[in-house]
C-alpha cells in the first residue's frame, strides 16, 4: 500500500476555455512566424529575400537581416515574448538554447527593447561543454549558431525561438542540423535533374518526412521511486507483471481519461507551435501510446519532432506523468520506435514515389523507386549505422522492431514488375517492345498498388504505397541522423543515374525512355540482394542474408565503424554533406555516448544491487530466520516440517544473493578495466562485450529475488504498479 500512496493526484478537468472550443485550423501556427506573419510584419523587400533564401538557399545580407529582425521582434513582443534564443541541436541528442532579453541600455541610461540583424543571424554560445568529437579542444570554446530561415521561428512561453545550425570556429558542423541541410540540398539538386526528364517545369524537389512517435507514460511519483528510470530512462531490473500485452487489449483500445487529458493539452500546444499532429492511439504495450503528424518538408519535420519531445516532457509533468522515450524501458513487452516515412515531392505538387495514371508518370515513379532501392543496397551498412545507439540496441531484432540486417520490402506485385523489367532487352527497343513495356508492365502499376496493402512489420525499410517507411529508427533518436544518411545516399545514386542515362543518350544515341529503361534494368539486377519480403525475425533470414553478403551489425560499436570507411568518406565528400574531419568527429561522439550510457547503467545497476535489493533480501531473510527460530523454540524437534518452506526460501534467496553479488563485483571489475582504455573504439567494444552482458545475468537473480521477498519489503515499484495507468 505504501507505494500506491505515492501516486499523483488525478488532475481535475478545468472548464473549457475559448481556445479549446476553437477549430484546430484556427489554432494552427498561431505562435509561429510563418508566411502569414512575415507578410504582416516584414517589408516586401525583406519578405522576398527570405522567400528566396527558403526556396533557393540564397544568402541574406545584413541590411535585410536588420529588417527581418525588426519585424520578428515586433511580432514576438506582440505575442508576449521577453527573450529570444538560438534554438539548436548539438550532438547530445537533445536541443539547446541560451536566452537573451530584448533589452539594452542606451548611453544616457534609458532602456530599450533591442534585437538586431546581428543577433538574428548569428550568436556565439560557449561550445566547450558540447560534444565535438575532437574538432575543438576544451579550452577553445568558440562556436557559432547561424539562423536557418527554412525553419520558421516560434514563440514558446515567453521566448522567441530561432532554429539555427551550430558550427565550430573553423566551420565544421557541431550539430545534426547542418549535415541534414546539406543532404537536403544535395537531394534537391540531384532529384530535380532527374525529375526534369519527365517534367521540365520542376524547379525544386523536397524530401518529405512523416514520423510516428511512440512513447510510454508512467505515473511521475512512481517513476521518482525508481533510480533506474530516473537515471537511464528504463528499468534495469523488474519481474514481468502477470498481465502484459498478451491479450492485445491495449492496442487501439479506449484511451484512458487521464492520458486523454494529457494528449489534448499536448495537441493544443502542438497546434499553436505549428506541429501538425493528426493521429493518436494506444500502442501494443500497456502504457504505450503513439502520435503522428501530417507529412512535412524533412528539415521542418525534424525540428518539429524535437520540439514535440521537449513539449511532451513538460506537459506530462503538469499532468502527473513521466514520459519515457527509451526504446526498451520495460522487459517482456514491446519497446518504442519512431518510424520515418520518407518520400520526395516536387514544387509542381507531385510525389515522385507515387504511381500515376499514365505510363510516363509510372516510369517516373519507377525511376525514383528503383534508384532508392539501389542506393540502400549500395550503402546498407551506412544506413544501419544511422539508427545505432545504446538504447536502440535493446530493441532491434525483437518482436516489435526490424532486425539489424537492412533489407527492403516491396511486396509480391511490385517484385513481379521489377522481375519483368529486369527481362527487358538491352539497347534500343522495337516499337512493339516499347508498347508492351509501357502498356503491360508500366501501365499496370496503379492497379497493382491498389490492392497491394501488405505491410511487413519485420522489414527495416518497407515501401508502403507512396513512400518508404524506415522502421528501425529509435523512439528517442533525432530523425536528422537517419534522414541525413538516407537523403545523401539517394542523392548520390540519382546523380550517378543521370550521368549513366545521359551517357547512353549522347554516346549510344538511345532515346530517353530507352536509356532510362537500360539503366533501371541494371539497377534491378545489381540490387536484387537487398529485396526481401519474408520474415525478418527468422534464423533462416540471418543465414540467407549472410549468403547475400548483407551486413548484420548487431551492436552500436560495430555498426558505426562504417562512418569512417573509404566508401563513406568518398560518398559524403562527393555530395558535400560532411568532410572527413566531421565524420570522424561524429563517430567519436557516437562512441563516447555509447560508453557513457553503458557506464551509467552499470553504476545504477550496482547501486540497486548493493543499496536496495540486497538489504531488502537480507531483511526478509532475517524475518524468516526469526520465524524459524521461534517455531523451533516452541515446537522443538517437531518444528522441521513446519519450517521446511521458510528454510527453502532462505536457501534460494542465499543462492541468488551470492550469485548476484559475484556478478556485480565482476561487472564492476570489467567496467574499471574498460574505463582505463584510451582508444575510444576499443573502450566502446569492451563495454559492449565485457560489461553489458552482466546486466541481464544480474537482472535474472534480482528478478528471482523479487518473487521471493515479501511485497511489503521490496524496495522498488513493480511492473504491475508502473504499467497500468488509470
Amino acid at each position: 500500500m505504501r507505494r500506491f500512496e505515492a501516486l499523483s493526484e488525478s488532475h481535475k478537468r478545468l472548464p473549457l476555455n475559448i481556445d479549446e472550443i476553437m477549430k484546430r485550423s484556427e489554432l494552427f501556427a498561431r505562435n509561429v512566424f510563418n508566411d502569414d506573419k512575415m507578410l504582416q510584419f516584414l517589408t516586401s523587400e525583406a519578405y522576398d529575400k527570405v522567400q528566396s533564401a527558403i526556396f533557393s538557399g540564397s544568402k541574406i545580407d545584413r541590411k535585410i537581416a536588420d529588417q527581418v529582425s525588426e519585424g520578428m521582434k515586433a511580432w514576438a513582443l506582440s505575442m508576449g515574448a521577453t527573450h529570444y534564443t538560438h534554438w539548436f541541436q548539438p550532438l547530445t541528442g537533445a536541443t539547446a538554447e541560451k536566452h537573451d532579453a530584448f533589452f539594452d541600455l542606451l548611453s544616457n541610461g534609458r532602456a530599450i527593447e533591442k534585437f538586431g540583424g546581428g543577433q538574428l543571424v548569428q550568436q556565439e554560445p560557449d561550445a566547450s561543454s558540447f560534444p565535438s568529437g575532437g574538432i575543438r579542444n576544451t579550452f577553445e570554446a568558440r562556436g557559432y549558431t547561424a539562423w536557418d530561415p527554412t525553419s520558421p521561428a516560434f514563440v514558446y512561453k515567453t521566448t522567441l525561438c530561432i532554429p539555427t545550425v551550430f558550427v565550430s570556429y573553423t566551420g565544421e558542423a557541431l550539430d545534426n542540423k547542418a549535415p541534414l541541410l546539406r543532404a537536403l540540398h544535395a537531394i534537391d539538386e540531384a532529384a530535380t535533374g532527374v525529375a526534369q526528364y519527365f517534367d521540365k517545369n520542376v524547379r525544386k524537389v523536397n524530401a518529405t518526412l512523416g514520423w510516428e512517435q511512440e512513447y510510454f507514460l508512467i505515473d511521475k511519483a512512481l517513476a521518482q521511486s525508481r533510480p533506474d528510470i530516473l537515471m537511464t530512462g528504463r528499468t534495469l531490473v523488474g519481474k514481468s507483471a502477470a498481465k502484459g500485452q498478451q491479450l492485445d487489449d491495449h492496442y487501439f483500445g479506449v484511451i484512458p481519461s487521464r492520458v486523454l487529458s494529457f494528449m489534448s493539452a499536448l495537441e493544443k500546444q502542438c497546434m499553436l507551435l505549428g506541429i501538425p499532429v493528426k493521429t493518436r492511439h494506444n500502442e501494443v504495450a500497456p502504457n504505450q501510446f503513439e502520435l503522428a503528424p501530417v507529412f512535412e518538408e524533412a528539415n521542418l519535420s525534424v525540428d518539429h519532432n524535437l520540439l514535440l519531445m521537449d513539449v511532451m516532457e513538460e506537459i506530462a509533468n503538469t499532468h502527473g506523468f513521466k514520459v519515457l522515450f527509451h526504446e526498451k524501458p520495460f522487459a517482456g513487452i514491446n519497446g518504442s520506435g519512431k518510424h520515418n516515412n520518407w518520400s520526395l515531392a516536387t514544387d509542381t505538387g507531385v510525389n515522385l514515389l507515387s504511381p500515376g495514371s499514365t505510363p510516363m508518370k509510372n516510369l517516373q515513379f519507377l525511376t525514383f523507386f528503383i534508384t532508392t532501392i539501389k542506393a540502400v543496397d549500395n550503402f546498407e551498412e551506412l544506413l544501419r549505422s544511422s539508427i545505432a545507439s545504446a538504447s536502440n540496441d535493446h530493441r532491434l531484432g525483437a518482436n516489435e522492431a526490424p532486425p539489424a540486417i537492412m533489407s527492403i520490402f516491396v511486396g509480391k506485385q511490385l517484385s513481379e514488375v521489377l522481375d519483368e523489367l529486369e527481362g527487358v532487352s538491352q539497347g534500343k527497343l522495337s516499337p512493339e517492345e516499347k508498347t508492351e513495356l509501357k502498356l503491360n508492365v508500366v501501365g499496370k502499376i496503379p492497379e497493382i498498388l491498389l490492392d497491394n496493402t501488405d505491410r511487413n512489420r519485420t522489414s527495416p525499410f518497407a515501401f508502403t504505397g507512396n513512400k518508404f517507411e524506415m522502421r528501425g529508427v529509435g523512439s528517442k533518436m533525432n530523425c536528422a541522423k537517419p534522414m541525413t544518411v538516407l537523403n545523401t545516399i539517394v542523392a548520390k545514386q540519382l546523380t550517378d543515374f543521370k550521368k549513366e542515362v545521359d551517357a547512353l543518350i549522347d554516346k549510344k544515341k538511345l532515346k530517353k525512355d530507352e536509356a532510362v529503361f537500360n539503366v533501371l534494368r541494371e539497377y534491378i539486377k545489381t540490387s536484387k540482394r537487398i529485396r526481401f519480403d519474408g520474415d525478418g525475425y527468422g534464423k533462416e533470414w540471418e543465414q540467407e542474408a549472410r549468403k547475400r553478403k548483407l551486413s548484420n551489425n548487431k551492436n552500436t560499436p560495430v555498426a558505426i565503424k562504417v562512418l569512417t570507411s573509404k566508401e563513406s568518406i568518398a560518398l559524403f565528400k562527393a555530395t558535400a554533406v560532411m568532410n572527413e574531419v566531421e565524420l570522424a568527429a561524429h563517430q567519436e561522439v557516437e562512441l563516447d555516448n555509447y560508453v557513457f550510457h553503458i557506464q551509467i547503467e552499470g553504476r545504477i545497476l550496482g547501486e540497486l544491487v548493493y543499496n536496495h535489493i540486497m538489504p531488502a533480501a537480507i531483511k526478509y531473510q532475517n524475518l524468516l530466520l526469526e520465524n524459524v527460530s521461534g517455531l523451533k523454540e516452541v515446537y522443538g524437534a517437531a518444528h522441521k516440517k513446519m519450517t521446511e518452506v521458510q528454510l527453502n526460501i532462505i536457501e534460494k534467496m542465499g543462492e541468488h544473493m551470492t550469485a548476484m553479488k559475484k556478478l556485480a563485483d565482476v561487472m564492476t571489475e570489467a567496467k574499471t578495466k574498460a574505463e582505463a582504455m584510451s582508444n575510444i573504439a576499443k573502450k566502446a567494444q569492451a563495454y559492449c562485450d565485457d560489461v553489458k552482458p552482466y546486466f541481464e545475468q544480474i537482472r535474472e537473480h534480482a528478478d528471482a529475488l523479487e518473487t521471493l521477498v515479501s511485497d511489503e519489503l521490496w524496495p522498488l515499484t513493480k511492473y504491475r504498479e508502473l504499467l497500468f495507468v488509470k
